[in-house]
């Protein structure tokens, strides 16, 4: 399931440098990720880095967004294809 941020963010501007995917962007109030390079760091990582450099702990799973572990994993293998 991709990650999204709320309107918690107080746009602290940590959470976009640790993405792998370059999933995170400033919008125009807050920040926001896009779900189809979100894998929530899998193949990067153990955690969603974003989630763990958060300090206002705003950013939860995207229900509007269900994926398994395994559809990140395909997910990730997709996006770094080509890398």
């Amino acid at each position: 399931m991709a990650l999204k941020i709320t309107e918690e963010c107080i746009n602290c501007d940590v959470c976009e440098p640790v993405c792998p995917n370059e999933a995170i962007f400033a919008g125009e109030d807050i920040y926001v990720i896009n779900p189809d390079l979100c894998t929530e760091c899998v193949g990067h990582y153990q955690t969603p880095q974003c989630v763990d450099i958060c300090p206002v702990d705003c950013i939860p799973k995207d229900p509007n967004y269900p994926e398994t572990q395994e559809q990140l994993l395909a997910k990730y293998q997709k996006l770094t294809a080509d890398a």
